[in-house]
């Protein structure tokens, strides 16, 4: 498989591979640190990938009020110059600031609500994903400290000779 569970187990066989004429050598300790360092920055990569897109759904959802704010004190400024100029408040004089100024709060809250549901629901599915990987990485690196310490007990068929 091609996910990101088999892509830790890979990385983690290669590191194996890889340090495997140092094993008998060695304790297992300096093998247990690079497959742990390289699984997190396996879970760093795929982080950062899944949470791409997710800042500009944030910035809208935080800026579009404020750009609906600004238009409305924008129409309502609109509509105190309209009653100067005319020297009246008759409502067909202020009305159309007003609706002005209602239509770009009403813009604002458009564009920011539906933003910041969906990104709530982009950061709560990547949380769930993070801590899967998480407990896939921690999986792994047990898996590999198990066949650390097995490396070390003396086979059944060596103990039978005896």
């Amino acid at each position: 498989g091609g996910g990101p569970g088999a892509l830790l187990v890979r990385a983690a066989e290669e590191e194996r591979a890889l340090s495997a004429g140092a094993l008998d050598h060695a304790s297992g300790d300096g093998l247990k640190e690079r497959v742990t360092s390289r699984l997190s920055r396996i879970e760093a990569a795929a982080s950062r990938r899944m949470s791409r897109g997710t800042g500009l759904l944030a910035t809208i959802g935080s800026t579009a009020p404020f750009v609906g704010l600004f238009g409305t004190v924008w129409g309502i400024m609109n509509a105190f110059i309209g009653i100067s100029q005319a020297q009246t408040t008759n409502l067909a004089v202020v009305a159309p600031g007003i609706a002005e100024a209602l239509l770009a709060t009403a813009m604002g809250l458009v564009a920011a609500i539906p933003a910041v549901v969906i990104y709530n629901v982009f950061a709560r599915s990547i949380a769930g994903y993070r801590q899967t990987l998480a407990d896939a990485s921690a999986g792994v690196e047990r898996l590999v400290s198990r066949d650390l310490d097995f490396r070390t007990v003396p086979s059944a068929t060596a103990m039978a000779a005896e």
